[in-house]
């Protein structure tokens, strides 16, 4: 299988402020022909670091492609780094300068002298051009290798990518695609999903199988070769079938969907309505739900009761519920769910009340503690959780219980 890295240049993708977002875009554009990315690295505007890297990397790679350092400033050196690591020559093209003119004169401006540095082309480059700035890509072949240079700027880079790179990338590739899966998980640790299905995916080689945890659940992530793009997704669909068997309930989306996706999915082809009364999250849960398209088509209402004056004055708590159990407890938090449920006249109310710290926390009742809560017509339940992590965390994740509590009822 053709292997592929991508180099991101300049310093200022090295400083809290800027982040390398196209390695993203085209990864995702090279594994859809079949091409594999091993390696992304960030270099800064230095000359040596910058030849060193790409040195190594025609040694590993059939393809390297490089975004940025195609302007016309010093510190522009992708063009003259490449051209020395290749051991060719960097000229001027004539016809490539007078093209970067022609934009300046179109735009009502003198094109910058300085600028004539972008129609520096590498010995025996094609010349990718570029219909939205004056930085020219190049497409270089070299020992069997592919290089390409392009712009930094998203806007300038993809469609030059799109346009001159892919169809021929694509055809160096030949008849290998690649297929991708992101499996979701809710309610299990890594190691209690990796102990379940081990003994499914590890027999295969194709598909790969890579498990990974982020702040509120697991992501099972399956890569498929085939030679073409349905032979993929059939091996895929075969794996995929074997986890779910072994996972069952606990796996909420099969093609990367968020839990708000897959939850706001159900209502709507149920029909069904829900309003929220949440405590330590402060409207998180509703925030979530109300970020998908079409969701006032099944979420009424939110209340935020965060003192106890506003749980009985919102939702009807008792008062001497309050007193006797604590805000943070099973009795109020069914009776927010069952109060916002019957205030919004809704098939479901779903509560959220805790101890999200850093602060406020008890031995009998800690930073972390949670319940949460779903009510319908038929019965109230409530779940007990004790969630690590910091203020952040934990309210992120009761809002992830929440919206699961609530998932698996409706399945």
């Amino acid at each position: 299988m053709l292997t592929a890295e991508i180099i991101a240049v300049g310093s200022e993708l090295l400083t809290p402020f800027r982040t390398d977002t196209n390695s993203l875009w085209l990864t995702d554009k090279l594994n859809g022909v079949g091409i594999e990315v091993k390696l992304k690295t960030i270099v800064g505007d230095d000359d040596a670091r910058l030849e060193e890297t790409i040195r190594d990397a025609l040694k590993r790679s059939g393809v390297v492609v490089l975004t940025g350092g195609l302007g016309p400033t010093e510190d522009d050196i992708t063009r003259k780094i490449a051209a020395r690591a290749l051991g060719r020559r960097l000229s001027l093209d004539e016809k490539v300068l007078e093209e970067i003119r022609a934009k300046f004169l179109h735009w009502g401006r003198k094109m910058p002298e300085i600028n004539a540095r972008q129609a520096m082309v590498v010995e025996g480059a094609e010349v990718l051009p570029n219909p939205n700035g004056t930085a020219p890509g190049m497409y270089v072949e070299h020992d069997s290798r592919v290089v390409v240079l392009l712009p930094g700027p998203p806007r300038e880079m993809k469609p030059m990518f799109e346009s001159h790179v892919l169809a021929k990338l694509s055809e160096r590739a030949g008849q290998v695609r690649v297929a991708r899966r992101v499996l979701r998980v809710a309610g299990m640790g890594e190691s209690a999903v990796d102990e379940r299905i081990a003994p499914v995916y590890t027999q295969y080689k194709n598909p790969q199988t890579t498990i990974l945890f982020n702040n509120t659940e697991i992501e099972i992530h399956l890569t498929a070769q085939g030679k073409t793009e349905q032979e993929a997704e059939l091996l895929l669909d075969g794996l995929a079938g074997q986890i779910e068997e072994r996972l069952g309930d606990a796996i909420f989306a099969f093609r990367g969907e968020t839990m708000e996706e897959v939850v706001g999915l159900r209502l709507a082809v149920g029909g069904f309505t829900l309003a929220v009364a949440e405590s330590c999250t402060g409207g998180l849960v509703a925030h979530r739900l109300t970020e998908i398209p079409g969701s006032s088509n099944y979420f009424m209402e939110g209340v935020v009761t965060y003192s106890n004056e506003a749980k009985t004055r919102l939702v009807g708590v008792p008062a001497e519920l309050i007193e006797r159990h604590g805000a943070v407890s099973a009795e109020v938090a069914e009776a927010m769910a069952e109060g916002v449920k019957r205030r919004a006249a809704t098939d479901f109310g779903l509560s959220v009340t805790g101890v999200a710290g850093p602060g406020g926390g008890t031995i009998e009742k800690p930073v972390g503690l949670v319940y949460i809560s779903l009510a319908d017509d038929a019965h109230t339940e409530h779940r007990r959780l004790m969630l690590p992590g910091d203020r952040h965390l934990i309210r992120w994740r009761a809002s992830q219980a929440a919206l699961d509590l609530l998932r698996r009822r409706l399945i």
